[in-house]
């Protein structure tokens, strides 16, 4: 048997198929998770649900951005989140406009999920990824399809010069307006399929089209999140699947590539996916922990008078700091003098808040009390 080169070659494209009964198991596994951390998170009081979702969507952002090589400074994607979510407290750094716009790219993909997915609002959300028509110094089409011509076909490439390989080739441009119609006739219409599954299609149905000149990556995650967000009937976000994939990124583009290498039976992607969502659900559950902690602590100090330099680094603090805080390390991170880092760190050890510890090294360090 000869198969075509990719499955968009192929005659029956886009006509998907998969073993049911081999991801039954699976699939009842995620959707048993995902109702567990959904009911744990909905019986916390708001504020820290709101310090949860808060959380999640800045892994989500920074993360889904690392994936293509985009490395978003997460404090800034902290301080745009906060401000749209209604959290002044954490919202005095002030984010480049870049992050703001990623930002509200992903924010609307997900709470619409409710919404149909229409042409122009794939539109808007490229240009929100890319508004001065620019990806790094390439010109690129701007809310709108690519249009290469069959001369210059849209790859996905590594290497270098000379010892380049494809790792796959898009549809002709020429194709985009009847497959884009297509993808969305299934995506609106159909509903006959879990909302999760059906996630994991439109990732792979998207992604195979590649329909831009670039940020296609970017799109069908957060085309996948939107279904998983009607998955969950919820605008809150409590799992990061761009996290997993980012961890499992080597295994992501393999399983990506054979996919669209092989036929249309897509069982074998279903169930890396199913498997790697059920990973950041469970993976989600241990930060449970953590979500706590920083809910304790901003309830605790509400009030207090912070400056922004402070604000800034116990967010990190709070945050998966790695390593130890020095004084330097604070006048780094807060992008201040010597003298002002350490009487912004007196005035934490006044409080209580930050005491100093044996670092084993020359310089003094610190860490949080609580």
């Amino acid at each position: 048997m000869t198969f075509s080169r990719y499955i968009h070659e192929l005659p029956e494209w886009p006509k998907f198929h998969y073993d049911r009964s081999a991801l039954t198991d699976l699939l009842a596994e995620v959707r048993y998770h995902q109702g567990k951390l959904l009911g744990r998170m909905n019986s916390m009081g708001l504020d820290e649900k709101n310090l949860a979702n808060l959380n999640t969507r800045l892994l989500d952002i920074k993360n889904t951005s690392e994936i293509e090589g985009d490395i978003l400074e997460k404090i800034q994607i902290r301080s745009s989140l906060a401000r749209r979510l209604h959290m002044p407290l954490e919202s005095k750094v002030k984010a480049e406009k870049h992050v703001d716009d990623v930002v509200s790219m992903i924010l609307r993909a997900t709470s619409l999920y409710n919404q149909k997915l229409t042409k122009e609002e794939l539109f808007k959300w490229h240009s929100m990824l890319f508004p001065e028509g620019l990806s790094g110094k390439r010109e690129i089409v701007s809310g709108g399809w690519r249009n290469n011509p069959p001369s210059d076909p849209m790859q996905v490439v590594s290497g270098y010069h000379g010892k380049v390989r494809i790792h796959f080739q898009a549809p002709d441009s020429d194709r985009l307006e009847n497959e884009i119609t297509s993808f969305l006739h299934w995506f609106n219409n159909v509903n006959n399929v879990d909302p999760v599954l059906k996630s994991a299609i439109a990732h792979l149905w998207f992604v195979t089209v590649h329909p831009f000149d670039d940020g296609n990556g970017r799109i069908a995650r957060a085309i996948g999140d939107r279904l998983l967000s009607l998955a969950d009937q919820s605008q809150y976000r409590f799992y990061s699947m761009s996290t997993q994939i980012l961890k499992e990124r080597k295994e992501y583009y393999s399983i990506l590539e054979r996919t669209q290498r092989g036929t249309l039976d897509i069982t074998e992607w279903l169930s890396w996916y199913l498997a790697c969502l059920l990973r950041s659900i469970n993976y989600a559950e241990k930060e449970m922990l953590a979500v706590d902690k920083l809910a304790t602590f901003w309830k605790t100090y509400a009030k207090s008078d912070f400056n922004n330099r402070q604000i800034k680094v116990l967010t990190m603090l709070l945050n998966e700091f790695e390593g130890n805080l020095t004084t330097s390390k604070w006048a780094k991170l807060a992008s201040t003098s010597h003298d002002t880092a350490l009487r912004d760190i007196n005035d934490l050890i006044e409080r209580k808040i930050i005491e100093k510890i044996d670092s084993g090294g020359r310089s003094t360090a610190y860490k949080l009390l609580r």
